[in-house]
């Protein structure tokens, strides 16, 4: 939350500005930290919508990765933390992402570890990233370290992206399809319809079905309305509960084409994450359990739970894995050979980059068989409807000449 403050310095000059905070105890003690005292401070927030506040209080991910090259090349420069984040903090162009960064900031000079100042911002900085960054720390590369997470939150990012917008158009489309449906069942049909029947001619059965289909959308559309409307808040429901998240990620991964589709992109994001954690000296273990967090799927994410407690009770991270058949083979296979041979990172880059093509290749595909489909499905039905209505009106024209 975002509280406007006034205050003083220790040198009695007033200062005025923007703290962001969970709540206004939090907002006073970071301020005072900076040695500043309270004349003023309100919630900037309070009376907004929660609505308002979920939309636009976020920080996006390309932000993330820009900041993430920022702090690696002023590491190499040899520029300390604390001033690092400070100049960043004062240049960052998005005012949620500057407010964190001046709390982390405050937090460095308050003696806490970068990682540490960090993981108080889950929403932005999630616990990959902190645990990232923790092995930076250890080892002495928070450079390197942070350079991997831009390069890796780049191509995630990258990622799911092409595949969210891949999934766009055909949404787009099939909406469209439904709008012109609508539209051609509740205002173009009923007014030909009119004409029709009042010629006093036989109607065809295609025609007496599609005049019946406007007529009841005419007197029952809103009830049509009343029912997707809690179709969509049932959905909504039953993705805010664990059970419900799990059988609407089964479900997805069941579609034909588009749930391959999700399982390599789960599958990539899986072995990339491996590879940048095991690359950067975190145990497999841990590796693992933070990789369940952020596959973005319940059913890989239990898959991934069960493998580190296989890994914790003495199995190899291949044996635990080839029990799920949701893993195919090869990537089991594969990770037995990088295991055997030492070489395990390597080969998760292998296989990261492998999925990561094959998630590319099928969005192509994907792409390049829904765009004529769907102009097809489209013509075919306006044009199945007007054939419908129109014919009548031609065979009653000529009758008439």
């Amino acid at each position: 939350m975002l509280f406007k403050y006034k205050a003083v310095d220790d040198k009695g000059a007033s200062k005025e500005g923007e703290i962001d905070a969970p709540n206004r105890d939090l907002a006073v003690s970071g301020l005072q930290r900076r040695g500043l005292i309270i004349v003023s401070i309100k919630g900037e927030e309070e009376g907004k919508s929660v609505f308002k506040l979920s939309l636009f209080n976020k920080v996006p991910m390309r932000d993330v990765v820009i900041l993430s090259r920022q702090i690696s090349t002023l590491f190499e420069a040899q520029v300390s933390a604390l001033k690092a984040f400070t100049m960043l903090a004062a240049n960052a162009e998005n005012k949620i992402l500057a407010n964190k960064l001046v709390q982390i900031s405050d937090d460095l000079q308050a003696g806490i570890s970068i990682s540490g100042a960090l993981s108080k911002h889950p929403d932005v900085f999630s616990e990959f990233y902190v645990n990232m960054v923790k092995a930076g720390e250890e080892t002495g590369k928070l450079n390197q370290t942070f350079a991997h997470l831009a390069d890796y939150l780049d191509r995630q990012y990258a990622l799911t992206s092409k595949t969210r917008n891949a999934l766009i158009y055909p949404v787009f489309v099939i909406l469209t399809f439904f709008v012109v449906m609508g539209l051609m069942f509740v205002v173009v049909i009923p007014k030909l319809s009119a004409i029709i029947l009042d010629s006093g001619q036989a109607v065809p059965f295609y025609t007496k079905i599609v005049i019946a289909a406007s007529n009841f959308f005419v007197n029952y559309g809103f009830i049509v309305l009343i029912f997707l409307v809690l179709l969509g808040l049932w959905f909504w429901r039953l993705s805010s509960t664990e059970r419900g998240k799990a059988y609407l990620d089964r479900m997805r991964l069941s579609i034909p084409v588009i749930g391959t589709l999700y399982k390599k992109l789960y599958l990539s994001r899986i072995a990339d994450n491996m590879d940048t954690m095991l690359t950067s000296g975190i145990p497999i273990v841990r590796a693992i359990d933070i990789t369940s967090e952020v596959v973005g799927s319940r059913i890989y994410k239990d898959i991934l739970k069960d493998s580190a407690e296989g890994v914790k009770s003495g199995l190899a991270f291949s044996a635990a894995l080839e029990k799920h058949p949701e893993i195919p083979s090869i990537l089991v296979q594969m990770v037995k050979v990088g295991e055997e041979t030492g070489s395990l990172g390597s080969i998760l880059k292998t296989l990261a980059d492998f999925y990561k093509r094959e998630v590319d290749d099928a969005v192509d595909t994907l792409v390049g068989l829904i765009e004529p489909i769907m102009i097809v499905v489209l013509g075919l039905g306006v044009g199945i409807l007007l054939v419908s209505v129109l014919m009548p009106i031609y065979d009653m024209a000529g009758g008439i000449s």
